[in-house]
């Protein structure tokens, strides 16, 4: 809390989530005597700020932001930025020059461990993550001095639903009333016109993509046959861009394919999942039916679009990704997992260091032990229950992180001193 000795605190807010959770943190803070304020990029922006007085429409053209925001710190004092993601050229620009000032970066991602939390950090995420420096032997050590154990999920939480409708809402003011930002440039490679049509059009298919996915998912489960996963992610996505050695998810399938006609003993099968909120913007489905016939073993491999990860998972042999969060679940369960990219998890205790086409014809188990530390250390750290799209979900996440922005100490900092804030236990929902 800020108190009468301490200086003010002023938070400059940048582009967040889909949706009113920016909106209801800032509302917290204010309440907690902090100053706010908001820069918006576009109308999606604005229409999700309801504090206008705290609102700075940034209306000029991207080539001009690095200045601006440097004048803006100066201008309002900022002490504290806070941001979804930390690659997308905005926020990478404010976050240098905040990390030269001295300004604490409050980043905001998906769970690590999603859905049922969400990511808080500072100074970075994902590939930039404090994490990435850090050894398991460090992890344990700092978990010596709490002895609680690790929080189960809910059996039923979700917001998809609402992730995919506040998407297309923001998509939709970007498009009919964008008129005051002209200079506004998206950092998806697609137009806002073509996002928002992917949105709407994903929003309206669900039903009948759900009925897809349940076949497909039976007809694997009762194959009888040995598979193994390949886990996707959306090829636009900022740790599949900027943390992987990868430009294009059909570079992924083609070596993943590959190895599995190589390395999988003939009655094995390859399982490829989309993410969830794969839109069609690449055709995914075709390239792997493309690369399935060039190597002859069109018969063996199986196409998933989207849907939870649980079912396919519980009887998978292995797993393979760039660096999708889903990897989590993999090791979860002590399935053996190959990753291509930078991954906060990729620690050589429990993912693979094999070959490809060795790891698919016998690949070595994961250290379970090992993972099960791990897990334990992000939910005392950066893994927040709850989340940002369903109204349960950011009244559950706001409860928690506003007084770990306030703290002196980042989350990993807070454990290893002993200063963390006893962590929520998550209600089990029958």
């Amino acid at each position: 809390m800020t108190t009468m000795t301490e200086p003010k605190r002023v938070f400059l807010f940048l582009q967040g989530p889909h949706g009113p959770f920016f909106n209801s943190l800032g509302k917290m803070l204010r309440a907690a005597g902090c100053e706010v304020w908001r820069v918006g990029f576009n109308a999606g922006d604005r229409a999700f700020w309801h504090n206008p007085a705290s609102y700075i429409p940034y209306q000029g053209h991207p080539e001009d932001w690095a200045k601006t925001v440097e004048a803006l710190f100066d201008s309002h004092q900022v002490t504290d930025i806070a941001l979804y993601g930390d690659t997308r050229p905005i926020h990478a620009q404010a976050v240098a020059e905040a990390k030269a000032r001295g300004i604490r970066v409050h980043v905001f991602e998906e769970g690590y461990m999603r859905p049922y939390w969400v990511t808080y950090e500072r100074g970075g995420s994902n590939g930039n993550s404090k994490l990435m420096e850090m050894s398991l032997p460090d992890m344990q050590a700092a978990l010596e001095r709490s002895d609680m154990e690790a929080p189960l999920p809910p059996s039923h939480w979700g917001d998809m639903r609402q992730h995919i409708f506040y998407g297309a809402l923001y998509h939709w003011f970007v498009m009919f009333r964008n008129g005051k930002y002209r200079g506004f440039k998206p950092h998806r490679s697609i137009s806002v016109t073509k996002e928002f049509q992917l949105y709407l059009k994903r929003f309206l298919l669900m039903p009948s993509l759900a009925v897809q996915r349940r076949i497909a998912t039976l007809r694997i489960r009762n194959g009888g046959f040995p598979y193994h996963l390949a886990l996707l992610q959306l090829e636009h996505d900022s740790s599949f861009q900027k943390h992987s050695p990868f430009s294009t998810m059909s570079d992924f399938l083609a070596e993943i394919v590959e190895g599995f006609a190589n390395g999988a003993p003939q009655h094995h099968h390859l399982v490829v999942k989309a993410h969830p909120l794969e839109d069609g913007r690449v055709p995914i489905r075709r390239e792997v039916r493309r690369l399935a016939a060039e190597h002859g073993i069109s018969d063996r491999v199986h196409y998933v679009r989207g849907g939870k990860l649980a079912q396919l998972l519980n009887e998978a042999r292995t797993a393979v990704t760039v660096n999708s969060t889903a990897g989590q679940q993999v090791l979860w369960r002590g399935i053996p997992l190959k990753v291509f990219g930078r991954a906060v998890y990729a620690k050589p205790e429990f993912v693979s260091t094999q070959p490809l086409t060795e790891f698919f014809s016998a690949a070595a188990r994961p250290d379970n032990r090992a993972y099960k530390d791990y897990r334990r250390y992000l939910l005392e750290t950066s893994q927040l229950p709850g989340g940002y799209y369903s109204r349960k979900g950011r009244r559950q996440l706001l409860r928690q992180v506003v007084d770990m922005m306030l703290s002196a100490d980042d989350p990993y900092e807070a454990l290893k001193s002993g200063t963390a804030a006893p962590r929520q236990q998550l209600r089990l929902v029958n």
